[in-house]
This record gives C-alpha cells, sequence and structure tokens, in this order.
C-alpha cells in the first residue's frame, strides 16, 4: 500500500522481472526490514506500534526467533528485499508454545504481486518443521480485506474480532483474528 505521499511506481517497476527468491533473512536484511516497516509504522494503521523500531530492534529480533528456531523471512526481487515475514510467539506463557502468530509486510509498491503469497506458502511449512501446531494471524483491520483474503486462501478461518482495541492516527480500531491448524498439512 501506497501513503498518499508516496508517488506511484513506474508499472514495470511494480511488476517482479521473475519469482521472488524466499530465504532466511540475514543481518544484512535488517536495514530494508527496519525502512519497510517504519512505512507502515508512520503511514497506517496496519500496525499500532507508533514509533518506528530501529536496526537494533530488528537484530534483537532476529536473533531471539532464529534462536528458538523459528522462521525469519526475506522476499528477494532482482536482489532486493520486497518483504518479509516470520512466525513469533503468539503469548508468552509456556502452553502457548506450540502456537505461533504470523507477520508479514511488504515494500511499498509491492502488493498485489504475489510477493505476500510466496512469503506465507513459505512460513507455513517452515513453522510447522519448527514445531507449531496453531498459526495466529492478528490482522488490524485498515479498511481494507487483503490481509484477511491472503491468510484465507492458505486456509485461516476468522475466529474472533476485537473492536476498538487499538488507537492510531485519530481513528479506533478493530482487530481481526484468524487461526490455522498447522498439523493439517498444506491448505
Amino acid at each position: 500500500m501506497n501513503r498518499p505521499t508516496d508517488p506511484p511506481l513506474p508499472k514495470e517497476a511494480m511488476v517482479p522481472t521473475r519469482d521472488p527468491e524466499i530465504t532466511p533473512a540475514t543481518a544484512a536484511d535488517l536495514a530494508a526490514i527496519t525502512d519497510i516497516y517504519a512505512h507502515y509504522v508512520t503511514g497506517s494503521v496496519a500496525t499500532f506500534d507508533e514509533t518506528p523500531p530501529d536496526v537494533d530492534h530488528w537484530r534483537q529480533r532476529l536473533a531471539d526467533l532464529t534462536g528458538r528456531g523459528l522462521p525469519f523471512l526475506v522476499a528477494r526481487v532482482d536482489g532486493l528485499v520486497a518483504g518479509y515475514a516470520y512466525a513469533g510467539p503468539y503469548r508468552p506463557k509456556p502452553a502457548y508454545r506450540h502456537t505461533v502468530e504470523d507477520t508479514i509486510y511488504l515494500a511499498p509498491g509491492r502488493a498485489g504481486q504475489g510477493l505476500g503469497r510466496a512469503l506465507l506458502g513459505a512460513l507455513l511449512p517452515a513453522a510447522r518443521s519448527a514445531g507449531a501446531r496453531q498459526m495466529v494471524a492478528v490482522i488490524a483491520d485498515t479498511g481494507s480485506d487483503a490481509s484477511a483474503a491472503l491468510h484465507r486462501r492458505f486456509g485461516f478461518v476468522e475466529v474472533g474480532r476485537l473492536v476498538g482495541v487499538g488507537y492510531k492516527h485519530d481513528r479506533w480500531i478493530d482487530t481481526v483474528l484468524m487461526q490455522r491448524d498447522l498439523s493439517a498439512g498444506p491448505a
């Protein structure tokens, strides 16, 4: 999604020249990840963060997730990071240890190119291989159905809505909760 202040990308820049390369994130990817997330923090309600975290935050997040054996992936198009996804602990209490929450963000101008599909398609089996049994998506109701539609295509079902739980950019925002059983195999 482009912020109103972002000039539209030329059509040729928005269409990948080949399929994205999905790989584990590395320290070299963290500056791009920081920039992608900052775009959503400052220009949207897709995240409830109000201050963009710095590269050190992402370095710690990468170390924490990989230390737990959980996937943190990037999508590269023409060698550039065009999006990222990871599976993080759903809640800190031990009984939740087999449930993860997914996070997916695409670089500005990269929506609608199949990158979210490629990232979520790689994230599901990677989370399953890491021992996750359930994946939860907590989706801010931004007025767009794109994220929920992506999750539905991969077998997620809506299991609830939290009304008015976030306040950002002078508006109250709901979150939609979606869930997918990872033990059932591919969607």
